[in-house]
């Protein structure tokens, strides 16, 4: 089933689900040599195509060419190899916010073999631990604007031996970029099978325990040669913007991937709220934006305010479903179209998508060529049309967990179940109706609920609590936390900004519950199980 590999290390290859437990893969008009490097195709082999002087990466500042990209990327992988002691097959982790050297270090590391971990630069030491731990992983690459929370959990880890500094502005001033500085810009990438794991992405599950998804070389140039081929049709004259971070991988492959498997350039911000994104978009004239609804309404916003946004061809909106009402005005006011589509960490990227010249309202659109989608019941009986179930999708990419047994929940039959409910129309299209567990999307972050509760219960004023997600207009859906204060605590606005600071030190500050309802008791069975469902009947705060 596996092709060869590279990898020297073999933890990963050990650790994918057995093979009776994985999705049907469908590979036919995918085909890739057996051996191949992901890091190479996307940076020398772009520079041999002859887009050595088209613009990669804009960030921080500066403009960085392909053949920039290639060079200060074989720089980087030569010292992690030489000098750090890198294996093929080692877990590298990378800390940073969205900027030119976190794809440069994620590019390196691949070149080198690596399996790559990205993370964001809002999760803190406990959350970072759970990730190592999982992973097994021995070295970390971090922006040294964010080495605390890294550096704590290293002293406390039995996995991680190495937290390396590299410099996140323009400034090449850190342990990495020194030691990489001084290496030939010529290197020879590890050769890796196009089957061997290059990435994993962790996502948490509505229990809070991450799961870490396994992706091969092969899966990174398919997205692009999927999804950004057939519904973007990049040409090397587009320039790239949006807000995901390159941890998700809906960041990954609109900011990193996509650009570059075309001879595109990608604008990479750090803090890309939307009058930054606006920002952007007027400065570098960027063609194609990716982020989640929210951020479109604060874009028509700006329109009617003066923003010139003429430059963009296509608006991608993903993270949560987008609503009818953003894709009415932003098509009557730009005159361009405005892409809903699905995705999954699961899966890599977006699987299902409108189309260009075939875009409706409120309507998630159709599978990809290469894959197929059905809406089950839990019997995994396809419905009639026009019925509500559960959304399963198979493809040239699937579900592949490192062990883990919810491997078994996800893929069924051959199909992965991605845990949203759907309808699917006569006409083909497929409309999103719900998520299908309790998982929190708010502003496209998915947010596990029992984690912001067991954060809140490290709070001595809490004595119960219970987290749902509700919905808000601006962001489609906010956490809101029910509390139980303990005996003697006051409730009111000066307690609601305690516990809501208190979250945001706990764990990642986007996941903090932007509602505080305070309760005398919450609801519960017989049996003392918290009855989540009856707090979403209540009117909310």
């Amino acid at each position: 089933m596996l092709g060869p590999s590279g990898h020297l290390d073999t933890f990963a290859r050990d650790n994918l689900p057995p093979p009776d437990q994985w999705p049907e893969i469908k590979l036919e008009g995918f085909d890739y040599p057996e051996w191949m490097n992901a890091g190479v195709e996307l940076t020398d082999r772009m520079v041999e195509r002859g887009f050595g002087d088209n613009t990669a990466l804009i960030g921080n500042g500066r403009r960085r060419t392909y053949k920039e990209l290639a060079d200060w990327t074989n720089r980087i992988a030569r010292a992690l190899t030489e000098d750090y002691g890198l294996k093929p097959g080692n877990r590298v982790l990378i800390r940073s916010a969205n900027n030119p050297a976190m794809v440069a270090c994620w590019l390196a590391a691949t070149k080198a073999g690596a399996v790559v971990v990205n993370t964001m630069p809002m999760l803190r030491s406990g959350e970072l631990a759970k990730i190592i731990d999982k992973a097994e992983i021995s070295i970390a690459l971090c922006d040294t604007r964010l080495m605390d929370e890294l550096v704590a959990c290293a002293k406390e880890s039995r996995f991680l031996k190495q937290v390396i500094g590299f410099d996140g502005t323009a400034n090449h001033d850190a342990e990495l970029d020194r030691a990489a500085l001084n290496k030939p810009v010529r290197f020879e990438a590890v050769k890796t099978g196009r089957d061997d794991v290059a990435l994993l992405g962790f996502t948490s599950g509505s229990t809070g325990v991450p799961k870490a998804t396994m992706h091969f070389h092969r899966d990174i140039l398919i997205i692009a040669d999927a999804y950004a081929k057939e519904v973007l049709d990049v040409t090397p004259d587009d320039v790239f913007v949006g807000s995901p971070p390159l941890a998700f991988t809906f960041g990954l492959g609109g900011l990193a991937v996509f650009p570059l498997r075309f001879g595109a350039a990608a604008t990479l911000l750090e803090q890309a709220t939307p009058p930054k994104m606006i920002e952007i978009i007027e400065t570098y004239k960027a063609t194609i934006s990716f982020t989640a609804p929210t951020a479109y309404r604060a874009m028509l916003a700006a329109m009617d305010a003066g923003a010139d946004l003429s430059s963009l061809r296509i608006a991608v909106s993903a993270g949560e479903t987008l609503p009818g009402p953003v894709f009415d005005e932003w098509v009557k006011k730009t005159g361009k179209p405005i892409l809903d589509g699905i995705g999954a960490t699961e899966m890599l990227h977006i699987f299902i998508s409108n189309r260009l010249g075939a875009s409706r309202p409120a309507c998630t659109g159709k599978p990809l060529t290469g894959y197929e989608a059905i809406v089950v019941d839990d019997d995994m009986n396809e419905v009639p049309r026009g019925t509500i179930g559960k959304l399963a999708v198979k493809g040239p990419i699937g579900c592949r967990y490192l062990a883990d047994d919810r491997q078994k929940e996800y893929v069924r039959d051959g199909w992965n179940l991605t845990g949203d409910s759907f309808v699917e129309d006569e006409d083909g299209y497929f409309h999103f109706a719900a998520r299908s567990d309790d998982m929190i999307v708010s502003a496209g972050y998915n947010i596990a609920g029992p984690e912001v509760e067991a954060a809140l219960l490290k709070h001595e004023a809490v004595l119960e609590c219970a987290v749902i997600g509700v919905s808000d207009e601006a962001r489609g859906t906010i956490v809101e936390a029910h509390v139980v204060l303990a005996k003697g605590v006051e409730a009111g606005e000066l307690m609601v900004k305690i516990l809501q600071d208190h979250v945001k030190a706990v764990i990642a500050p986007y996941k903090y519950p932007r509602s505080v309802v305070f309760t005398d008791a919450l609801p519960k069975t017989e049996s003392g199980k918290i009855q989540r469902f009856r707090l979403k009947q209540k009117p909310s705060a």
